[in-house]
């Protein structure tokens, strides 16, 4: 099997992540049932499982450079993807080659009918990169949760040190108590023997943490807290306390005070895995290397050009917040902004602050379940924001990189698969 062969059989099986709508029948004993054809593969190393609303990728990154810094082997597991599927599985930050994928997936297909199942693309990635971290000895996986926890995929792992980055509003109906059912399902991922590492700081829902993690349970700004935040060029300076150790002026070369909140969870995570606390120097080199696409990424300037896939009304309040705190915009604002299905717009286009915008170009994510183009351009235009719409992504982003001038700053978010689409038209290699 070749890497478009690879693609293609994938392909054939059902990508949830296209798809709308509600999973009826949840649980884990279909991926139970592929792994254990594969020989459990995700027993044969220890395991970083992280979840939460917004900033799971990041921590992951983040807590994968600490963890490399100390001279580990470390299979990194994320989605979606951004511009190419291999970007999911990684060891020691490098994503895996063609011939490797297609010779992964080629072993995973011939085992596939052992199990008596017809997985869907997300349970057979997962199980693809399970099973290449096994066959490449790595010492950890850093997997991330594709969706919630208990009944995600990568849940046949078993975590070490588990990692809840936040509760908020994403795939959800707003029915009843919410937050709670949304911190129940994820708190799913939390192990008898797991150790959880916690960045959501409501106190209504603390007892359901406490119940899953008991005492094997640290908080953000009660056991570890950022005590100094001062923004920097390129990112922020700051002081970190742990159960361990104090980090003093750590640079962190990311945008957004967000990113500084997943920064000490990722220290927390790796010094609960360790047992111990870290050493400076290796805090910092991790720190320093660290690039995160899409993830407020400023990607030209002259104009300032912005990449997120902040794609629901708290990832696009961040942006917002970030760009007002973090840069001095001398001229005018333009977003190219793309949703999904299922949000709404009008108030996501209140997160993202467009009422500000002297100019919003209205695109269509390359997905099926997309919002088309001119809907959202409806509720801008209800909201009086000058608007034009360009439904091809790349076709946007030219089109407001040609209308900014050197002043002007433009922002492109709204989905992970626009930001996608605008890092392949301009250019940018695959993460």
């Amino acid at each position: 099997m070749d890497h478009p062969g690879a693609l293609e059989w994938l392909d054939r099986h059902i990508n949830r992540e296209a798809t709308a709508g509600r999973i009826a029948g949840l649980s884990l004993e279909p991926m139970q049932r592929l792994v254990h054809v594969l020989g459990d593969p995700q027993h044969a190393y220890p395991v970083v499982h992280i979840t939460g609303t917004n900033g799971k990728g990041s921590v992951a990154r983040l807590v994968t450079a600490l963890l490399a810094a100390h001279g580990l082997t470390v299979g990194t597991y994320t989605s979606p993807h951004l511009q190419t599927v291999n970007e999911r599985l990684a060891i020691d930050g490098v994503s895996i080659d063609d011939d490797t994928f297609a010779e992964v997936i080629g072993d995973l297909a011939s085992l596939v009918p052992l199990s008596g199942l017809t997985p869907s693309y997300f349970e057979l990635l997962t199980a693809a990169a399970f099973s290449w971290f096994a066959h490449s000895a790595v010492d950890v996986a850093v997997v991330e949760v594709g969706l919630l926890g208990r009944w995600d995929a990568t849940n046949v792992a078993d975590a070490q040190v588990a990692v809840i980055t936040n509760i908020g509003p994403d795939h959800t109906d707003f029915r009843g108590d919410w937050r709670a059912a949304i911190a129940a399902e994820k708190v799913g991922i939390v192990k008898p023997a797991s150790f959880l590492v916690l960045g959501e700081t409501d106190l209504e829902l603390r007892p359901l943490f406490v119940e899953a993690a008991a005492d094997r349970l640290w908080v953000l700004d009660e056991d570890f807290v950022v005590d100094a935040d001062q923004t920097a060029v390129g990112g922020h300076l700051i002081d970190l306390r742990t159960p361990g150790a104090s980090y003093p002026e750590v640079f962190l070369p990311l945008h957004g005070a967000h990113q500084v909140t997943n920064a000490a969870l990722a220290v927390a995570a790796t010094e609960a895995f360790f047992a111990r606390p870290l050493e400076q120097g290796v805090v910092e080199l991790a720190f320093e290397q660290v690039r995160l696409p899409a993830r407020f990424e400023v990607v030209s300037h002259q104009p300032l050009t912005i990449i997120d896939g902040a794609h629901n009304p708290d990832g696009a309040v961040t942006v917002a917040e970030t760009l007002d705190d973090e840069f001095d915009i001398a001229g005018r604002r333009l977003l190219v902004v793309g949703l999904l299905e299922g949000r709404d717009p009008t108030v996501m286009l209140e997160a993202f602050d467009a009422t500000r915008a002297d100019l919003l170009v209205a695109c269509t994510p390359p997905s099926p379940r997309a919002l088309p183009a001119a809907e959202l351009a409806a509720a801008a235009d209800a909201l009086g924001i000058p608007v034009r719409v360009v439904p091809d992504v790349a076709d946007a982003v030219r089109r407001a990189r040609a209308e900014a001038e050197e002043g002007d700053a433009v922002v492109i978010a709204g989905s992970l698969y626009v930001a996608g689409a605008a890092r392949t038209a301009l250019g940018l290699p695959p993460p």
